[in-house]
């Protein structure tokens, strides 16, 4: 993953190089990737009136975080999000980004749970040695849940190496289950609420078993757009915070009305029943405020597995929420 994105490194550098003029006027139009059937908070700012006078463009949807920030950081687009562990790998690369909001994390309504056949043999870490364990996607939040949880079974790094793991399409990985051609699907949202209701399914462990609730992903903007575009960056973080805030003091029912208002307006011929199953934020912290820690335990797992150096990077090298109006409380 670091060799991938270190090679991204020539072009970020160009792309940051190649600014525009001193005293241009600040973009007013933001564009992004969003996600089918589902709504961010960032659309959700934009609803709510929070962005104004800022708007969206959205340019397509995103494949997988990885791909968010990495399209964000080549500046193909404005903003991108993705897991913390992501986000700190693209910064040990050199890209020139940093993380200014939390989006997403898990919490007892909204987790990412590891799921076996109810049959299983599978009981603990040390089950899964030789067992393949299927995910949305690699390099991200699934996998550094999955290798904490097996380093914290005993396994050594020589016995993690022998789980394997398989990138599954989220909406193809229950049935690859139930078919046995993994072994463990991690499963989150609606895919996990329909998979259960199934029956046949039993929880091996969630990643909120391990840390408790978190947050575990940021939005990213690029060091060059922040530079060139303070107000509009206050304004994005800004709205972006109160979208989050506006979640966690609403009820389930007004926010899922809301989600479907949005997902109907703007036409791009998707089913809104993803969003009849929202239960929460997830989002740790008021107003999507980042936490040092948030990144300190990805840094220190990616430390420990080899990834990254030691010492290589900090928290405050990764983040920052001096456009955040909820960091000292505020409303």
């Amino acid at each position: 993953m670091i060799k991938r994105l270190a090679s991204l490194v020539p072009l970020l550098l160009a792309v940051t190089a190649c600014g525009t003029a001193q005293g241009a006027a600040e973009t007013q139009e933001l564009r992004y990737q969003g996600s089918v059937g589902t709504v961010t908070f960032p659309e959700l700012a934009e609803e709510l009136g929070y962005l104004k006078p800022v708007k969206l463009k959205w340019i397509g949807n995103t494949t997988s975080g990885p791909q968010d920030i990495q399209t964000a950081a080549t500046g193909q687009s404005d903003f991108g999000g993705a897991f913390n562990g992501a986000v700190v790998k693209l910064v040990a690369a050199k890209a020139p980004i940093k993380a200014v909001i939390s989006y997403y994390g898990s919490d007892q309504n909204s987790y990412q749970g590891y799921f076996t056949l109810q049959d299983s043999p599978i009981r603990g870490a040390r089950d899964l040695i030789g067992k393949k364990v299927g995910m949305n996607t690699l390099g991200a939040h699934a996998e550094a849940v999955l290798k904490e949880y097996l380093k914290r079974g005993g396994l050594t790094p020589a016995e993690i190496k022998q789980v394997e793991l398989v990138a599954v399409p989220p909406v193809s990985t229950e049935q690859s289950l139930r078919q046995k051609q993994i072994d463990v699907a991690v499963l989150g949202g609606i895919l996990r609420d329909k998979a259960l209701a199934r029956g046949g399914l039993k929880v091996l462990f969630k990643d909120v078993d391990l840390f408790g609730d978190f947050s575990a992903g940021t939005y990213v903007l690029t060091d060059r757009f922040i530079k060139q575009n303070p107000n509009t960056t206050r304004k994005f973080v800004e709205a972006t915070a109160k979208a989050i805030q506006w979640t966690q003091t609403h009820t389930r029912e007004e926010v899922v009305a809301e989600f479907k208002k949005i997902i109907a307006k703007r036409g791009r011929n998707e089913d809104s029943t993803t969003v009849g199953f929202w239960k929460s934020s997830g989002v740790a912290t008021k107003g999507g405020v980042i936490e040092p820690q948030e990144f300190q335990r990805w840094i220190s797992w990616l430390e420990g597995a080899g990834e990254i150096k030691p010492g290589q990077i900090k928290p405050q090298d990764v983040y920052t929420n001096a456009y955040n109006p909820f960091v000292s409380g505020g409303s």
